[in-house]
């Protein structure tokens, strides 16, 4: 459903001139050489940081999916994921690991990080994070289960508020067979963290 209210057109220059006035309510003089082309690099930056708003995470899996007979369990560990925090804008960064058991398809193995990176590439919370990763591959391909689990350190945390500088944030979104088979649970669990298979 479309929004009522339309958002303004953000031109680079009125991003920029937006980025001047932060730095002038900050007490800085944007004309000062070291923040002269500042604005510019922010633009850049935060164009970078948020790109996946404007990705298909559908889309984007369609484009890869193989009919399998394979019906064991598929995880994809320890991806890096870097994000913005929308409370405070502020990044907070870690692992992504995902399991599924097919139910007839499997999606090429580079699509997950691609995925993580969809999502994780707008402003975001890690509890909504972890829910899109999962219902987005249990909509793709309607796996007997899926299984996301995200560890992360927050500088919300670490660089104001609490300052505790080596707390981590631990979410998960189990879906089918993930949810309601303990032993597929515990066996995922398992693998995620055992650093002794090689991998």
């Amino acid at each position: 459903m479309k929004s009522s209210v339309e958002s303004p057109t953000i031109t680079s220059a009125s991003f920029e001139e937006l980025v001047r006035e932060m730095i002038v309510r900050l007490g800085e003089d944007p004309a000062r050489e070291g923040l002269t082309r500042t604005p510019e690099r922010v633009h850049r930056a935060y164009e970078h940081l948020m790109k996946g708003y404007k990705e298909d995470p559908e889309a984007m899996l369609k484009k890869a999916l193989f009919t399998v007979t394979y019906d064991q369990m598929v995880i994809v560990k320890d991806v890096e994921m870097f994000s913005l925090c929308e409370h405070h804008m502020l990044p907070f960064f870690g692992k992504v690991h995902v399991a599924y058991i097919p139910n007839g398809k499997v999606i090429g193995l580079s699509k997950i990080p691609r995925l993580v990176d969809i999502f994780s590439r707008r402003l975001q919370i890690q509890e909504r994070l972890t829910t899109q990763i999962a219902e987005t591959i249990q909509k793709a391909i309607d796996p007997q289960g899926v299984g996301v689990v995200i560890e992360a350190r927050h500088l919300c945390m670490m660089m104001r508020g609490v300052e505790k500088q080596h707390s981590a944030a631990v979410t998960s979104s189990m879906l089918g067979c993930f949810r309601d088979e303990q032993e597929t649970r515990t066996e995922f669990l398992s693998l995620i963290h055992n650093k002794t298979n090689g991998v």
